[in-house]
């Protein structure tokens, strides 16, 4: 097998990502629904909900449930996100397989994402990755640095600052870490420099990316990322969710579309495109009728190259 048709793997994070910025929460059986039929569309990580106090993301109080009914399906990585010690200690005491951290290049996001700034954040990350080493959790600890291409509150971001901060999270302890285009900045060109400039850093530790198709360029985005190596990316079906500080954000690049763009270049990607369109209107007429969804396959169907070369 060539680097090029090496398989991708897709990480839908419509559970966390998808619902937090959502003023409506969806009842635990139906993520439960949503989870069982991700899974049979042939997705193998999940990321499905966060650890933060119930006061503040409702929508996402009954992670311990789903990481519970995440732990029956065969071959699933589920992953939750965690801001700090204490959520992290949730996680783990759930039964969580994998915990991402949150960390934002950007001074402003940080302070008004986590209010504090990056340095401490990357101190938090040694403390949780000390605690779950003397727990004895096997739980793998990624870190997600966000605004690496652009914040919509300090503006440029500083490549040079986004890898002093890879850097940092690695000898933090971190097992692995991705970049974010949080608020839809990036360009393709600017996605090829910064992770060509971070593999340098990160070597294969530098393992997912994480793209919001806000201004259009997201699917865009995922190639250049792949062309520089990347293996592994975010998305969400439906192409849902988003930052609370990046306005007008149309939410992530869709599952649907990310797949299709790797088996139009004949890249694996293990999923089922019949059982990620069901999922899909599931969303749209059942878990979430009314909330706007995007992507593009949903409208206009696999074209029937792909579909001749199916059969």
């Amino acid at each position: 097998m060539t680097a090029t048709t090496s398989p991708v793997t897709i990480r839908d994070v419509g559970l966390r990502d998808g619902l937090q910025i959502l003023a409506r929460t969806v009842p635990t059986a139906h993520k439960i629904e949503w989870l069982h039929a991700a899974h049979a569309a042939g997705l193998r990580e999940l990321e499905i909900g966060s650890f933060v106090p119930a006061r503040l993301m409702p929508q996402l109080a009954d992670t311990a449930a789903l990481v519970e009914a995440a732990r029956s399906l065969p071959g699933l990585v589920a992953s939750v996100l965690v801001p700090n010690l204490k959520g992290a200690q949730a996680a783990i005491e759930a039964g969580a397989q994998a915990m991402l951290l949150p960390l934002s290049a950007s001074r402003a996001h940080s302070l008004a994402n986590l209010r504090k700034p990056p340095d401490e954040v990357v101190d938090e990350i040694a403390r949780i990755r000390d605690w779950r080493d003397v727990s004895g959790s096997r739980c793998l600890l990624e870190v997600g640095i966000s605004t690496a291409f652009g914040c919509t509150i300090q503006g440029r971001v500083d490549e040079d600052e986004v890898l002093r901060l890879v850097g940092a999270v690695l000898d933090a302890g971190a097992d692995r870490v991705g970049l974010a285009d949080t608020v839809g900045y990036a360009d393709p060109l600017q996605v090829s420099r910064l992770f060509a400039r971070a593999f340098e850093v990160a070597g294969d530790r530098l393992a997912c990316g994480h793209f919001h198709d806000t201004r259009g360029l997201g699917l865009a985005n995922v190639y250049a990322a792949w062309q520089a190596g990347v293996r592994r990316f975010d998305a969400c079906v439906g192409g849902i969710g988003g930052c609370p500080h990046a306005p007008g954000a149309s939410g992530n690049v869709a599952t649907e579309d990310v797949a299709w763009l790797f088996a139009s270049m004949g890249v694996p990607t293990g999923l089922d495109f019949d059982a990620l369109l069901a999922l899909r209107t599931s969303l749209a007429q059942r878990w979430l009728p009314g909330e706007a969804l995007h992507g593009n396959i949903w409208r206009a169907g696999l074209p029937k190259t792909l579909l001749e070369e199916a059969a």
